[in-house]
């Protein structure tokens, strides 16, 4: 090729580029941070600068590692730097850490007393082998169950913590249950000649550190790596990338390797903190290379500028960040729409009218996407969406009826009413786990059909089924004893909510899911407080009809809400999804609902000090809309079959007025507050919300509600609440707050003293 074509090949590569971006590709040696803003083109001027490398000669094919989170990111990468230079691609590492390291490993795990033919566990498979372990240790997998270890295990790993290493941080008995299981676990993987996912990271790093030729080998080998989504690393990514560019095995910079780190991210977008993301590693990113160059992606290609200064405007309360103004030339755009409802069955049926409007106006309903906290929360917008026939997805997620334990608790309900289901008692023999295992449940079923008794009945017996061990006689006896009690309850024809509570409670399956201790079985739990939200609604509303509440009934409404869920539709489909799956997607049109304290922001997070990653969440969701965005939140909310009030959130008067369609709202209150009396109808104690919905009356009241009048609380004042009962005011915040500390439980909670139900004595 003439020196004149190279010349207008890397012209055309820099065309169309803005200044920060051409910035970005052509930088030279040396560690680099892109801090892209949402929309802002990373991949656009990652994928630019791989080829500029290769183009220029600064790097050949095989001389550059380009690392994501996902295969999806990975091949994407791939084909779009195919386009740029052409099947040179095919030698270069564009991939996953894992795969990365998979690859590595192969090469060199032999060293660690590996083979190169080595087995790579999926999550499946480690847990299997936790569960080996516990049940060796004589561990009650009730008490501490195998995801709960597995995932502190995992958690450990990523901090580069061994089982020495954590046996010596013990703080409590899980915790040393989980040192004990670690140990033998780690033990057992390599018996086996077997590496979990965590290990393929863990044991790269750890040739790295031990083996300095290897360390060099591969640092000489990438002479540039480039790094997407560089907020989600946790401290393991961290520390391999530093191996590789040049990190000495006590963290200080080595005589050998490039530093040729190029790292692309956006700290405003870490979301990630609950899977081990450590936001340091991009915020303290010079602090490891001081003499790291810094480029600023600040225009965006996606939204208006009224939705992008709400991005900023709200992401500018958190302190740990660094400072981004995103702005575009795309236009002003309409003011973002903030609706205040009743409930959320109000808020439900106006996403669904807006949605109905605007597909009368042209819009398709593929443009359309509704965006949730918690996967729960889309069960009222599933039904309402239903019934007014408008075609939807769920993604990332699966249809609320379609979710296991929804289906393990229907199931449990239809075996109350039907003794004969097979299908349903095969669901439910074993969920929660309690040792029927499919022999003895067939043993079970075979006996039932010769003896021609129900399968309940057969169940009821089993010292009478053939072939039957011990064990599983007892644990059919424990079983059944608690179904019997069950379906007395049943027969007396009690609201089917509370009849829920009780099923979920006396079966032991909510008791499984606490014991997991972990997002997932959290998320779980608040699925199955929205199913007896489902159920307390059905219980009000059956009871102005002819036929009455029934458990068969409900089970009825149930059946033919979850058959029209299957239904397809040739109009395009809205999208449903929580906010966490929303990163790295877009639309024209974005409602963001349930916008209260307690709900978003999570109530976990307030009382756990994760505010501010909650905050980049709300930032997240703002920045898909591209051209409309709705805001709306409820002043009341069932939680568990109750209902609950709480506070418009935070994140809604974070957005300026003057971006918006809503009017005037009152100023802050500070100083005392004042108590007036609420309804409030107090959760069945057997089934505890666990602190995942929102705290009845808790949250923060931006509006200043505290001008409703009632009783001045002050510090040190005696009062009464109707859930929680006596406490102390152990504080007074902005915004009508008011902080109790409750005597029965010793909990300390932040209440909107104008809505929350005190009383003071």
């Amino acid at each position: 090729m003439s020196a004149n074509a190279h010349a207008a090949d890397l012209d055309a590569l820099l065309a169309g580029l803005n200044e920060p971006q051409r910035e970005a590709v052509v930088h030279g040696d040396g560690p680099l941070l892109i801090l892209a803003g949402a929309g802002s083109g990373k991949t656009r001027v990652l994928t630019h600068r791989i080829a500029y490398l290769v183009g220029t000669g600064q790097a050949r094919p095989d001389e550059i590692l380009a690392i994501t989170f996902t295969n999806k990111a990975a091949q994407e990468m791939r084909e779009r730097v195919e386009l740029l230079v052409g099947r040179r691609t095919r030698a270069m590492w564009v991939m996953t850490f894992h795969a990365a390291c998979a690859r590595i490993l192969r090469a060199d795990a032999h060293r660690l007393g590996y083979t190169r033919q080595f087995t790579i566990y999926d999550q499946a498979d480690a847990r299997r082998l936790v569960k080996r372990a516990i049940d060796e240790l004589d561990v009650d997998p009730k008490r501490f169950t195998p995801g709960a270890i597995h995932h502190e295990i995992s958690d450990a790993k990523n901090k580069l913590r061994d089982a020495e290493a954590y046996a010596q941080m013990v703080g409590s008995f899980f915790e040393q249950t989980v040192a004990d299981v670690y140990k033998l676990y780690e033990a057992e993987l390599h018996r086996m000649n077997a590496m979990d996912f965590d290990d393929l990271l863990v044991r790269t790093v750890n040739v790295l550190e031990l083996f300095p030729e290897v360390r060099r080998r591969y640092a000489e080998a990438f002479r540039h790596v480039l790094v997407d989504e560089y907020q989600d690393t946790n401290h393991v990514q961290y520390r391999l990338l530093q191996l590789l560019t040049g990190g000495g095995a006590d963290g200080r910079l080595a005589d050998y390797g490039h530093r040729n780190l190029v790292v692309v991210g956006d700290d405003s977008q870490s979301i990630y903190g609950f899977r081990g993301a450590d936001i340091r590693n991009i915020l303290d990113f010079e602090d490891s290379y001081p003499d790291a160059t810094v480029v600023k992606l600040e225009q965006n290609y996606r939204s208006t500028q009224t939705v992008l200064d709400a991005a900023n405007a709200v992401i500018r309360n958190n302190r740990g960040q660094r400072e981004k103004e995103l702005w575009t030339d795309l236009g002003v755009g309409d003011p973002i729409k903030v609706r205040e409802l009743d409930d959320e069955h109000a808020e439900a049926r106006y996403v669904a009218g807006e949605i109905e409007r605007l597909v009368d106006e042209g819009v398709s309903r593929s443009e359309i996407a509704v965006f949730y906290r918690t996967n729960a929360q889309s069960r009222v917008l599933e039904d309402t969406l239903v019934r007014a026939q408008i075609g939807y997805q769920v993604i990332g997620g699966t249809k609320f009826y379609e979710r296991a334990e929804i289906k393990d608790a229907i199931a449990y309900l239809t075996m109350l009413v039907n003794p004969q289901d097979v299908v349903s008692f095969t669901r439910i023999a074993n969920s929660p786990r309690r040792g029927i295992g499919q022999t003895s449940l067939s043993r079970v079923i075979s006996w039932a059909n010769t003896a021609g008794i129900t399968i309940w009945d057969a169940a009821l017996d089993p010292d009478s089924v053939p072939g039957l061990g011990t064990a599983a006689r007892k644990a059919f006896h424990r079983f059944m004893g608690a179904m019997r009690i069950l379906g007395e309850r049943a027969a007396a024809n009690p609201p089917v909510g509370e009849l829920l509570r009780e099923v979920l409670a006396e079966s032991g399956y909510l008791e499984a899911l606490e014991a997991e201790r972990t997002i997932e079985a959290q998320g779980r739990i608040e699925n199955l407080e929205e199913l007896v939200n489902v159920a307390a609604e059905y219980d009000l509303s059956a009871e102005n009809s002819d036929e009455g509440p029934s458990l068969a009934g409900f089970l009825q409404q149930i059946a033919l809400v979850a058959d029209a869920d299957g239904r397809r539709d040739d109009e395009g489909l809205v999208t449903l999804m929580t906010l966490h799956n929303a990163k790295g997607l877009e639309y024209p049109i974005v409602f963001m609902i349930g916008l209260e304290e307690g709900v978003f922001p999570h109530q976990r997070a307030i009382e756990e000090g994760g505010l501010e990653e909650e905050r980049r969440l709300a930032y997240v969701g703002i920045t898909r809309a591209q051209r409309d965005l709705y805001l709306t939140y409820a002043r009341a909310r069932a939680v568990f079959g109750a209902r609950s009030y709480a506070a418009r959130s935070r994140f809604v008067d974070e957005v300026p007025m003057g971006l918006t369609d809503r009017s005037e709202q009152p100023a802050h209150g500070v100083g005392s507050v004042r108590a007036r009396a609420t309804t409030w109808g107090s959760p069945s104690p057997n089934l505890s919300p666990l602190g995942s919905g929102p705290i009845p009356g808790g949250g923060w009241d931006a509006s200043g509600g505290s001008a409703g009048g009632g009783t001045e609380l002050r510090l040190g004042d005696d009062v009464f609440h109707a859930a929680f009962g006596d406490g102390v005011v152990t504080g007074v915040e902005a915004g009508g707050i008011v902080v109790i500390r409750f005597s029965r439980d010793g909990s300390e909670r932040k209440l909107v003293a104008d809505l929350a139900p005190i009383e003071k004595r």
